[in-house]
């Protein structure tokens, strides 16, 4: 199968135009016109996923989070993200990221279907499709049943395989209306204060985002980066599966990427 024909449907699904203006996505490495018959997903493109692409023979590396967020001065073995590159054209392996463009039109579901939220709705909203419905980043709906934050901390523990939460707010608060948002999110606390959440739900939360938004009345929940967007990856192995059953399909490890003394 050529790569065209697999961009063009994952981009019917997942159209580059929703990326953010400062995202990268789409084909950075590779040719259109080369034949696919074997896929590695992974979160990011490490050494690791290199190297485990080479070793299997994959032709195509698909990933949540671009190699490339801006052009590299050079392309020599002295750059570790140009050293991916040009081991990558070595060996003829295609590479594709999709990352903002997924968290909205992907991610935000996933984590929403994840926490079993209910009536669950675009947390920020960045426009709406021609048929009126809105997008954006992050969702916001109603757990099935109340919670005290540290439940619903373990909650979240048991849904994204965490050893460990950081919590910012009373644990025996009765938690209802719920906030996610994958990745880096404190740009969602405004709205997530707005719509009257109880909790947000993110990664990547810096010290002075998490106290002041505390003090605003929203609880949080630092989940992590990895935590609120590995699910990516069993994801699209089901939809490159389901959508190309001719291509044989790999996926990275699941594991996070750092450890908890």
């Amino acid at each position: 199968m050529k790569l065209k024909d697999i961009m063009n449907v994952i981009e019917k699904d997942f159209p580059k135009y929703l990326a953010m203006d400062w995202d990268n996505v789409g084909l950075l490495v590779g040719d259109e016109e080369a034949e696919i018959h074997k896929v590695l997903i992974s979160l990011d493109v490490t050494d690791q996923t290199v190297e485990q692409a080479v070793l299997s023979g994959a032709d195509l590396i698909l990933t949540h989070h671009p190699l490339l967020f801006r052009p590299l001065g050079t392309v020599t073995e002295q750059n570790f993200i140009a050293r991916r590159v040009r081991k990558l054209i070595r060996h003829d392996i295609n590479y594709y990221a999709m990352h903002t463009n997924f968290d909205i039109a992907g991610m935000a579901d996933l984590n929403a279907e994840d926490l079993a939220l209910r009536d669950p709705e675009v947390l920020e909203v960045m426009g709406s499709y021609d048929d009126g419905k809105e997008y954006g980043l992050g969702r916001i709906g109603t757990l099935g049943r109340e919670m005290t934050l540290a439940e619903l901390a373990e909650h979240v523990k048991d849904v994204m395989k965490l050893d460990a939460v950081r919590v910012y707010g009373n644990t025996d608060r009765r938690i209802s209306r719920v906030g996610v948002s994958s990745g880096a999110g404190k740009s969602a606390v405004f709205d997530a204060l707005r719509k009257c959440a109880d909790v947000l739900i993110t990664g990547d939360l810096d010290y002075h985002t998490a106290i002041d938004a505390e003090s605003q009345g929203l609880c949080m929940i630092d989940a992590g980066h990895y935590g609120t967007e590995f699910t990516y990856i069993s994801y699209m192995a089901d939809y490159v599966r389901e959508k190309f059953p001719s291509l044989t399909v790999l996926t990275m490890e699941i594991k996070q990427p750092y450890s908890v003394l």
